[in-house]
């Protein structure tokens, strides 16, 4: 008999890291006015604290916004901004845009926004000297613990980046060594809806995994080997229930490449 590991999961503990994977949105309608709990929104905060961070940097700092007046001003700055974003789009792109919702700071009980300071010294500048940039990518590591932390815990979340992030820093307080990364709206939702909102609007589909793979250098494709990953991948996904795909099956399968289709229809 097997011995149990406790580095392992369980076949249901990998069904929830998934199913909150796949189940993920960008929140922006959907909004209930039921406060999130100081202990929820606790969790949710030490689970972004936990992300990577290179060299142990931990750059982030998080605004917790829940003042009224507050986020009716930072309304006003992403209407002025989403004027101008709206200017940039012409006809068909145009009409579209004018009828995508892009936020809910108001909708949303409690609004964050995740910092990165640039001039933070933890970590003694490990795996910085070469790649500066690597604080604002943990940075969005930490970002992502806190949207997947939120959906287990039946929370939405909606990333607003259309903003006028100098008057941002006005609003908030923000220094000049701090960069605004993510400004997000957090509370409990009517319901999570089965695709992404800017899919349904048709602004955008989701690629086909298959054609974003490449085997060892960029641009060596290989159609096969491509498909029997993005279809085992896809096996994963509870979107359907889990079946484990052998790749001697998956052979058999035609290449969605080949056929034409998204790997998400």
């Amino acid at each position: 008999m097997p011995t149990h590991n406790r580095h392992n999961f369980s076949a249901a503990e990998r069904r929830g890291v998934y199913r909150a994977i796949y189940e993920r949105r960008d929140i922006r309608s959907q909004f209930l006015p039921k406060p999130v709990p100081d202990g929820i929104l606790g969790r949710l905060l030490d689970a972004a604290h936990h992300g990577p961070s290179v060299g142990f940097m931990q750059p982030w700092d998080f605004i917790v916004i829940r003042d009224g007046a507050v986020r009716g001003a930072i309304r006003d700055c992403f209407l002025e901004a989403n004027r101008d974003a709206a200017r940039r789009y012409k006809g068909e792109r145009r009409r579209l845009y004018g009828g995508l919702k892009l936020e809910g700071i108001l909708e949303a009980p409690v609004n964050l926004c995740i910092t990165c300071d640039r001039q933070r010294q933890r970590g003694a500048g490990l795996g910085r000297q070469t790649d500066p940039a690597t604080d604002l990518y943990s940075t969005a590591c930490a970002v992502q613990n806190l949207w997947l932390a939120a959906r287990a815990e039946s929370l939405g979340v909606g990333w607003v980046s259309i903003l006028d992030f100098d008057r941002l820093r006005e609003l908030l307080g923000i220094p000049a060594r701090a960069l605004p990364v993510a400004y997000l709206c957090v509370g409990y939702v009517s319901e999570f809806p089965a695709v992404p909102a800017l899919e349904t609007a048709g602004w955008e589909r989701r690629e086909n995994l298959a054609r974003l793979i490449h085997f060892d250098r960029w641009g060596a494709h290989d159609d096969h080997r491509a498909s029997v990953l993005a279809h085992v991948g896809q096996a994963v996904s509870l979107r359907t229930e889990y079946h484990p795909v052998h790749a001697s099956e998956a052979r058999t399968r035609p290449s969605n490449r080949r056929r034409g289709r998204k790997a998400t229809e």
